[in-house]
């Protein structure tokens, strides 16, 4: 389906492209999705990301996210001022991303493994996770951007991503 991108006639540059026509454009961008957590107050907290970027910086080390101001759960992980875990979800772990995404709160975690370091909380069986702690944030718009310091890192080479594209999650496959 083609969209058309609209163009309002509002003066100002912030209201001029429909958000409508924005949200199904930028789904055309492939991102991977991952967990950011942390234990607050006893008890595990995440919120599901796919506004996560990579190599933002090598020395410091830093990612960003970016967290819409509307999310319940990022001020529990702002305020707590610990270290944030993000893991970044594989190519089998759609059911987990949505469980960890869902609105029963009180079973977010449930069955679900993960570790804390210290009190990132990192899933367990992901191709990627990574120690942060918050280095900065800036208000833009409807969200914020957070950058974030990478404490502690582990990976595996050879694990596939799960990807969010066109409003559903997917996988990559080579192109050989």
């Amino acid at each position: 389906m083609t969209v058309p991108a609209r163009i309002l006639e509002d003066s100002t540059a912030a209201s001029r492209v429909d958000s409508f026509a924005l949200r199904h454009a930028l789904a055309q961008f492939p991102q991977g999705v991952v967990a950011v957590g942390a234990e607050v107050d006893g008890n595990p907290e995440a919120i599901i990301a796919s506004t996560f970027t990579v190599g933002v910086s090598l020395e410091p080390p830093l990612v960003t996210l970016a967290v819409q101001h509307d999310s319940s759960t990022w001020p529990k992980l702002e305020r707590s001022g610990s270290d944030l875990g993000i893991s970044v979800l594989g190519r089998d772990q759609n059911g987990l991303c949505r469980q960890i995404a869902s609105k029963d709160r009180a079973n977010r975690f449930t069955n679900v493994d993960y570790q804390l370091q210290g009190s990132a909380l990192l899933l367990q069986g992901v191709p990627m996770w990574l120690r942060t702690r918050v280095y900065d944030q800036v208000r833009a718009g409807d969200h914020d951007i957070v950058v974030l310091e990478i404490l502690d890192l582990g990976f595996t080479e050879d694990a596939a991503g799960l990807v969010f594209h066109q409003h559903e999650f997917k996988t990559l496959t080579p192109l050989n």
